[in-house]
């Protein structure tokens, strides 16, 4: 084997976790494993569903669902009062507390849908388009969401399939007890859409960035919000039309105890967020060739509307806590307001002069609880908080990363040891030093030079500390294995310090002879 194809497969099958099937012993999650067979897709084969068979145990059947809100890209179903109060918005916040006992793990990922014939993205109609692809996915109990007549988004259990902008495909997955069950998850939706999709002639890449296509090549999916940022986007920045089009995402939403516990873990995962993007790093080629950076996805964000992305140095300011975020929400610029069905484009404006009845877009109506839950989806920091905090740096990826991602964070801030030893290898870092972190790492990824060292140092240590974290946790499985293993592809990663992104560029420089079409073949879902 050459050493551009031992880099593929080491990233292929760099981690081979045994999947779970979720069942709960003494307050821990306990559940059954075994090995599978296609670690690339371990799910592809069907063997995860014969496992369940097997069991006897329903992958839906979860804990109670602690994230009271629906994706981005659908409509929120929450109350229609109207607000009065400013601190009607600050209650929002505060009702995410929880006690850690029902603290839950959200993971939600993207990919990028592509025909196999010609690796083009799929357009949302036609017999292989994307609403066939959803409609297919029915038959394993999801239910359609519509809009304007057409399937845009499916239900089930407390998870949600919806689509991106130019039709990447989006699990967000139900609020679950341990990344045992968010790992099952995971693969169950991949297995599921595999079978449809090859039933279309499609596949899936897991990317940070579309590496071969251009901009105005990519489809639009029917969804009236995605007309409105189109149109707005182009107005903000250079690159905010790439950001919807062309990059995909893994994240994980993480519950708070109280507002001081809030105020820390925001703190921790906005100082680390830099080093998930560095240790995640997946998107180094644009229209075929290599474009420069380790993390372009992370790069695009810096281009798109300052408005409502960035660092968030005032969360570092003492006296931050939900009231001086509820101030930063009202000074994010509109998108819309959802009404009766119909999106109305508020682009620009203000939801201050909303509250007052004066909202250009619908003069005299106030916002109902509804739109604040909806405009809180429009503020794209590094970190969002809304009822619970979502970690965005990380570009997407193969199965076993999307797993390590959530393990990564839950490592991190669900252990109050951990939490601690994270805030301290943090806390000390100036403003200056944090912008530098987030500037440098999609570029330069674990290489970045960092005081002493490098941005590598600091992943070392993070994984380290959350690899503890999930010790201390000590959320087992029925053969007693604990959900440290989830973090070995990103450890070897960190102690490698070769990222996916250079490993995929060497293969583009080596066996692949520039040929970017050996990405879809080699790394599809």
């Amino acid at each position: 084997m050459s050493d551009d194809a031992g880099a593929a497969e080491r990233e292929a099958r760099s981690f081979d976790p045994d999947h779970a099937i979720a069942a709960i012993d003494g307050g821990h999650a306990s559940v059954e494993m075994s090995c599978p067979a296609d670690v690339a897709n371990p799910f592809a084969s069907g063997g995860y569903s014969a496992g369940l068979a097997v069991a006897g145990e329903d992958p839906h059947i979860v804990p109670p669902l602690s994230f009271a809100s629906l994706p981005l890209s659908s409509p929120s179903h929450v109350a229609e009062t109207p607000i009065t109060e400013r601190a009607e918005l600050v209650q929002v916040l505060a009702s995410g507390e929880k006690p850690s006992a029902d603290w839950r793990i959200g993971t939600e990922h993207e990919k990028f849908g592509f025909q196999l014939d010609d690796l083009r993205a799929p357009t949302f109609e036609g017999a292989r388009g994307i609403e066939a692809l959803l409609t297919g996915l029915t038959r394993f109990g999801w239910e359609p969401v519509q809009e304007n007549g057409r399937t845009i988004a499916l239900l089930r259990d407390g998870a949600s399939v919806t689509l991106e902008p130019a039709g990447q495909l989006e699990l967000s997955g139900a609020a679950v007890e341990t990344l045992h069950h968010t790992c099952v998850e995971t693969g169950t939706h991949l297995d599921e859409v595999a079978q449809v999709a090859g039933e279309l002639q499609l596949g899936f890449l897991g990317m940070g960035f579309q590496p071969k296509w251009r901009r105005d090549q990519m489809p639009w999916m029917p969804k009236g919000r995605y007309q409105i940022m189109k149109n707005y986007m182009p107005k903000v920045g250079s690159l905010g039309l790439d950001m919807m089009t062309r990059t995909c995402t893994v994240q994980v939403n993480l519950d708070y105890a109280t507002e001081a516990d809030m105020v820390k873990k925001f703190r921790v995962s906005l100082a680390l967020q830099p080093i998930a993007t560095a240790l995640f790093a997946d998107s180094p080629f644009t229209e075929g060739k290599p474009n420069g950076y380790l993390s372009y996805r992370s790069h695009i964000w810096t281009d798109t509307d300052a408005d409502r992305t960035g660092m968030l140095d005032f969360v570092f300011e003492d006296g931050f806590g939900y009231d001086r975020y509820v101030d930063y929400l009202l000074d994010v610029p509109m998108y819309f307001s959802y009404r009766d069905g119909v999106y109305h484009d508020a682009s620009g404006q203000s939801f201050r002069a909303f509250m007052q009845g004066k909202l250009p877009a619908l003069p005299g109506a106030l916002p109902t609880l509804r739109d604040w839950s909806d405009h809180m989806t429009t503020a794209f920091p590094e970190v969002r908080l809304k009822k619970y905090l979502e970690m965005r740096g990380a570009d997407a990826g193969p199965w076993d990363r999307l797993c390590a991602l959530s393990a990564f964070w839950v490592g991190l801030l669900y252990d109050q040891t951990a939490l601690d030893a994270a805030w301290d290898l943090v806390k000390d870092f100036s403003p200056t030093e944090r912008h530098a972190l987030r500037d440098g790492v999609p570029k330069y990824a674990l290489g970045l030079p960092f005081r002493n060292g490098t941005a590598r140092d600091l992943a070392v240590e993070a994984v380290n500390i959350a690899r503890e974290g999930l010790r201390r946790r000590a959320r087992l499985n029925r053969d007693g294995q604990d959900e440290t293993g989830f973090l070995d592809v990103i450890a070897e990663i960190a102690e490698s310090g070769v990222t996916a992104a250079e490993r995929k560029l060497a293969l583009y420089h080596g066996a692949w002879k520039g040929d970017i079409d050996r990405v879809f073949r080699e790394f599809a879902y």
